[in-house]
């Protein structure tokens, strides 16, 4: 893969995050199942191939809905074919970016997942994008948010603290090797 000078979406071939070794070591459900329950609504914003968007409307079957974002129509594509395969019919995909979801209405959403999108993501778009998660989640409302170090990610250190610095945090951990952060966190109490 090589580095986006300009800084737009970056796209990563879609073996990269549907894969046998990766589901060896970590298997969706690990990320998805502790965050939803039955009946609920979640969004997987940059959903690429659907890693973790099947166990998300697994879940939370029957009566819940997933919105599953990616910019990258091919990876939305890739999602439809699998949801269709395994039967999922609570999968709403969209071709679009995380900056405008305008097509999900504000304070709908139970869980938001943002696994990796905000470090890929154009960095222009960024604030966009918060702004949208803040708008889609309930009041009561978690969202999982994480980023990847390194030369590839738009996110660096003082990134990340402003994007906590937006919501309440709930927990929050860095990979033992440092190549990643998470948090999972709601909406500041006003």
């Amino acid at each position: 893969m090589t580095i986006n000078k300009e800084k737009q979406d970056q796209h990563f071939p879609l073996i990269t995050f549907d894969n046998p070794l990766r589901r060896l070591f970590l298997p969706p459900r690990l990320l998805t199942r502790p965050y939803v329950k039955e009946g609920q609504t979640a969004a997987d914003l940059g959903c690429g191939p659907g890693y973790y968007t099947l166990a998300l409307a697994e879940y939370i079957s029957p009566g819940g809905k997933v919105y599953a974002v990616d910019s990258d129509g091919k990876a939305v594509r890739a999602l439809e074919r699998k949801a269709a395969k395994r039967g999922l019919d609570n999968i709403e995909t969209y071709a679009a970016s995380a900056a405008d979801l305008s097509f999900i209405p504000g304070g709908s959403v139970d869980f938001v997942l943002s696994h990796g999108l905000l470090c890929s993501m154009a960095p222009k778009d960024r604030e966009e994008a918060l702004s949208e998660m803040k708008r889609i989640l309930k009041p009561d409302g978690l969202a999982y948010v994480s980023v990847a170090r390194g030369p590839w990610s738009y996110v660096d250190d003082a990134a990340w603290e402003k994007i906590l610095a937006g919501f309440s945090v709930t927990w929050r951990k860095r990979s033992i090797l440092r190549t990643q952060q998470a948090a999972v966190v709601s909406l500041k109490k006003r």
